[in-house]
């Protein structure tokens, strides 16, 4: 059956793929008319001209394409002992596609000399990041994917501040990133397939040696194999491949990672098969899809990039194999995030005036001092008390987001016995934005109450499959955090989607997903506020659900407790928290993360010490994010939330970097 099955599938792929392409060929003169101008293009026919310039060139670049990255997945994947790894997974492709970035607004001459090694350059710094976060568990599947996931939110961070300050030089770069296939011409197909062959070529003459990797370390080094070497050669052939595929077209996301998993899943094991069927797999799947594509009605079809599309697909099927994944038992995996003082300290009447009161010095502080057109100044100086108008809503916003930020970050780590999770890591926030995305195109939003309600529902499912996929492994730590990559791949593949169609509300929506409280106004700061009351509040209301749930099931229902409706309780809290942050200061900004990690730090363990305490580090960090981001760039600003973000992932590979 299982030797049935790999020629099954391939045959069924390959006739869906030929009767699309009959389909297509069919539509525009017959098949005849078109193989004729497969080979020889007849100017006077602009059908025959279409097919020659850019048909047939996209069909071969996809085909090409989908075979490199299948090849690059296979690698990554037997060097690093990782079923997960792929070239999306590990940052590769977004390292190269934020090289090329960088390269056309600061370095045009790199790219008129060669875009392939501007690209290449960038996939091996990721590579040499990754490794760095991950060197010291000896390249453990789950860091080493967790490190790409931070990182991959690393450069769609800076990538996003590029966009908001060059939106006219980047505009095609929107189409290019979420990785289109159109062709012009057949420099691309030129360009590719002798690369791709020599390296494929060269990687076969390793499948050996790289064969035995599936041995211990000492038993490879027994029979000869330079293990050093031969990671070198394999894993600078995946980047590389990526590399060639993400100059010519951008990214294209997940079909590193589908082919080789449904080759693994096919029961086929000896390597030289396996990269045989990942290769035709990679090809079929990526021609699939974009055929797929092209059969939409024209509108829809351009506005839909492949690239995207792949990435939106692989979420789903990264879901599917989490459960597969074999991790090692929660109590393994702390890490320095989840140690801090065994001292407990309570937070005493005089702290919390002292607290306080640093925050209320904070906020006077950012509001009066500046850079301005003369340089630095100070309101009490110069007397301009009129840009309080403009600051103090900002800075207002900015506290009332960290604080409800971080007591959701809070309520979901106490809950979850989770010390790396938050709304942001775990794919919560991710959700939001999915929701929020489909309410605002949708038109199904009349206003602020419609989006609230959007990000809520987006919130929930999230929440739903997070506890569907990990209720049966205990929530490890590990597990719920890959859950999270996958769902931020697949928000990352929405944005992708939304900014390429060149839509007119892409701008806005890019400047709320960074995090911009540029747009605030005072009338909207009092339902913020109403909400930030009376949310906190009732978390700490609840605040001993927290310390007793931590101690677990049977010692909360011995008290009398329903477990299962607290939980609900407070996720659902958690949700609210985190949606009335999120329409403030966008969906990734890690305050839900760092604060209660830095309140433990402290040592404020019990619930209503810890809220405190989390709260007011949540609060003093957005300000500060919201006042860095308007001095950095003077006069152009870089929005708050990616100030946070740029802070909290520098936290979290800290963390990673210490495991």
């Amino acid at each position: 059956m299982m030797r049935t099955l790999p020629f099954t599938l391939m045959a069924l792929l390959s006739v869906l793929v030929a009767l699309l392409i009959g389909a297509h060929l069919n539509s525009v003169g017959g098949l005849n008319h078109a193989f004729a101008s497969l080979f020889q293009t007849n100017w006077q026919s602009s059908r025959s001209v279409e097919l020659s310039l850019t048909w047939w060139p996209r069909l071969f670049t996809t085909l090409l394409c989908g075979a490199a990255l299948a090849v690059a997945g296979v690698l990554l994947q037997q060097v690093l002992r990782n079923p997960i790894a792929s070239p999306s997974t590990l940052g590769i492709a977004s390292g190269a596609s934020f090289s090329l970035m960088l390269a056309t607004l600061y370095a045009p001459w790199l790219m008129a000399f060669s875009q392939s090694l501007v690209a290449l350059t960038g996939g091996l710094i990721t590579m040499g990041l990754v490794f760095l976060l991950s060197w010291r568990r000896a390249l453990s599947p789950t860091v080493v994917v967790i490190a790409g996931l931070v990182l991959n939110l690393y450069f769609s961070a800076f990538s996003t501040v590029l966009l908001m300050l060059n939106q006219e030089k980047l505009s095609g770069l929107m189409i290019w990133g979420a990785g289109s296939l159109v062709q012009t011409g057949w420099g691309n197909v030129t360009y590719l397939w002798p690369r791709i062959l020599a390296a494929v070529l060269v990687a076969l003459l390793f499948l050996k040696p790289l064969s035995l990797l599936e041995l211990t370390e000492s038993g490879a080094k027994s029979l000869g194999v330079s293990l050093t070497k031969l990671r070198f050669v394999c894993l600078g052939l995946a980047v590389l491949l990526t590399s060639w595929v993400v100059a010519s077209v951008g990214v294209i996301g997940f079909i590193g990672l589908a082919a080789p998993a449904i080759t693994r899943l096919m029961g086929i094991r000896r390597l030289l098969p396996k990269v045989i069927v990942s290769m035709i797999l990679g090809a079929l799947l990526l021609t699939l899809t974009d055929l797929l594509i092209q059969r939409l009605p024209d509108t829809v079809a351009m506005v839909v990039q492949t690239g995207a599309a792949t990435a939106a697909l692989g979420a789903p099927l990264m879901l599917w194999l989490l459960p597969k994944l074999a991790i090692r038992h929660q109590a393994q995996a702390e890490t320095v995030l989840t140690r801090h003082n065994q001292q407990i300290h309570h937070l005493s009447k005089s702290a919390i005036v002292w607290t306080g009161g640093a925050l209320l010095v904070g906020f006077c502080l950012f509001a009066s001092l500046s850079i301005q057109n003369h340089g630095w100044q100070w309101l009490v100086f110069n007397g301009d008390w009129s840009l309080l108008e403009w600051r103090i809503p900002r800075l207002v916003a900015a506290l009332l987001a960290g604080i409800m930020l971080a007591v959701a970050g809070t309520i979901i780590q106490r809950l979850s016995g989770n010390p790396m999770a938050s709304p942001e890591v775990i794919g919560i926030s991710s959700g939001i934005a999915i929701g929020l995305i489909i309410t605002l195109y949708s038109g199904l939003a009349s206003g602020l109450v419609g989006l609230y309600i959007g990000g809520l529902v987006g919130a929930l499912m999230v929440m739903g499959l997070i506890v569907l996929l990990n209720h049966k492994s205990g929530f490890q730590p590990e597990r719920v955090l890959l859950t999270g990559v996958a769902i931020t791949a697949l928000m990352n593949a929405v944005q992708s989607l939304i900014l390429a169609g060149g839509d007119p509300r892409s701008y806005a929506f890019l400047a709320w997903l960074s995090g911009s409280t540029y747009y605030v106004k005072s009338q909207t700061l009092l339902p913020l506020a109403i909400a930030t009351l009376l949310l906190v509040s009732i978390g700490f209301f609840l605040s001993k659900w927290l310390d007793v749930l931590p101690l677990g099931q049977a010692t909360a229902r011995s008290l009398g407790m329903n477990v299962s409706r607290s939980r609900l309780l407070l996720l659902l809290l958690a949700a609210c928290l985190t949606v009335a942050a999120t329409l403030v200061v966008g969906p990734l900004s890690f305050v839900g993360l760092m604060a209660p990690h830095l309140a433990r730090l402290f040592g404020f363990s019990r619930a209503r010490d810890h809220l405190i305490a989390s709260s007011l580090v949540g609060g003093l960090l957005m300000l500060l994010s919201d006042w860095l981001g308007r001095q950095l760039l003077y006069p152009q600003e870089v929005p708050a939330g990616m100030v946070a973000s740029i802070l909290g992932g520098l936290y979290l590979m800290w963390g990673l970097r210490r495991l």
